[in-house]
């Protein structure tokens, strides 16, 4: 017998080893799988896969708005103003105020040409003088005729006069007298007539009726001014001078509204010239009449405090309140909508929106204000997203929904 081939009994261990080598390599090739996809989905969620939200803007809100029943527009008037002009007629030859001037009552602030009214007056001056000096002559003649009444009548009772002589005498001291209330008749005339000449030449000062500051300057020196005339080329009113302290806000409200306002209720007072501040004031007064083409009623609010920077005719925005507020709440809180504020972890958040990624930034709540709710931890102005998902997160990356 030959040698056998052993060759052909050698085990073949090539098809035992590649499933094990296959099994080994398997949870390499899932993790790398793994890891591709999520590469893969990160980068399209930093490419395309932003989340559309809603944003608003932190805001700054008024505690009296949790209080406001009502909310009215009007302007500023002076309950006192007058448009101030002379009796007189004639020619402006001084002004003393132009507008912004104070003035108080009875001030002279401008004059008219006044020479032949001062005539006038001199001359009624004059004749009040000529009567008192007849008067004194008339009192002199009847000290006189009274003296030499006394003698004839002495001498008349001796019977050294005659009747004819005493009568004569009678009848001088009747005259005398006579002529004395004769003269103090003419001396009070004399006195009227200097009197009205006195009022004339005052015309022609005009003066302030009451403290206050001019608003317009109507005239200027040189003018003619006529009051009481519409003639060409001609003023009636110097200035218009208001009382400041009397402004109040003239506002019109809905009749349908009328029950929700009273006398004596509280308000705030917003200026479109001062929107920083609010003003407390108080329902003055309601005209008891209504406009009918506009269905309103004027309802007119007085300021609490007064303040320099209050002028007529300021545009203004009334809220009348349920009850008066503190000093301190007339100030501006800031204020965010109440479904822009979660709770994450416990604690309230908000998501302010920088550099198109939602930030989650802590924050302390306060007071309701309407739709508002008062917070702190943010600053007004800041853009934050207004409703706030599960998908929404720390560092999400976020568009503004533009609809």
């Amino acid at each position: 017998m030959g040698n056998p081939d052993l060759s052909k009994l050698s085990i073949d261990r090539t098809d035992a080893r590649a499933p094990s080598a296959r099994r080994r390599l398997w949870p390499w090739a899932a993790g790398l799988a793994l890891l591709g996809a999520a590469v893969i989905l990160g980068l399209s969620a930093g490419v395309g896969g932003s989340v559309t939200v809603e944003t608003a803007a932190v805001t700054t809100a008024y505690p009296s708005q949790a209080v406001t029943v009502l909310n009215a527009t009007g302007y500023v008037v002076a309950q006192r103003k007058a448009a101030v002009a002379s009796k007189a007629t004639g020619r402006l030859e001084w002004l003393g105020v132009m507008e912004g001037s104070r003035v108080r009552r009875n001030e002279v602030i401008a004059r008219l040409e006044s020479r032949d009214v001062a005539a006038a007056r001199d001359q009624a001056a004059a004749s009040v003088q000529v009567a008192t000096a007849n008067l004194e002559q008339a009192q002199a003649e009847l000290r006189d005729a009274e003296r030499n009444l006394i003698r004839w009548r002495e001498l008349a009772h001796d019977r050294l006069i005659s009747e004819l002589e005493l009568d004569t005498a009678v009848t001088r001291a009747d005259k005398a007298r006579a002529t004395v209330r004769s003269n103090e008749a003419a001396i009070a005339v004399a006195r009227a007539n200097l009197k009205a000449a006195d009022v004339s030449f005052d015309q022609t000062l005009i003066r302030a009726p009451f403290d206050g500051v001019v608003l317009t300057k109507n005239a200027n020196v040189g003018d003619n001014i006529t009051p009481f005339s519409s003639a060409m080329d001609t003023k009636g009113a110097v200035v218009t001078i208001a009382d400041m302290s009397t402004l109040e806000v003239e506002a019109d409200v809905a009749e349908s509204s009328l029950g929700r306002i009273a006398v004596g209720q509280p308000c705030e007072i917003q200026l479109d010239a001062v929107p920083d501040t609010r003003f407390a004031g108080v329902v003055n007064r309601i005209v008891p009449t209504v406009d009918r083409a506009k269905a309103t009623v004027m309802v007119k609010i007085g300021f609490v405090d007064r303040d320099q920077r209050i002028l007529p005719d300021m545009s203004a925005k009334v809220a009348f309140l349920e009850h008066a507020v503190a000093a301190a709440d007339r100030k501006p809180v800031t204020a965010v909508p109440r479904q822009a504020v979660v709770d994450r972890d416990g604690a309230k958040v908000v998501f302010v929106v920088k550099e198109g990624r939602a930030v989650r930034t802590r924050i302390e709540t306060g007071r309701a204000l309407g739709d508002l709710i008062e917070v702190s931890g943010v600053r007004a102005g800041e853009k934050i997203v207004l409703t706030p998902l599960d998908k929404v997160g720390d560092g999400t990356r976020v568009k503004t929904d533009r609809k």
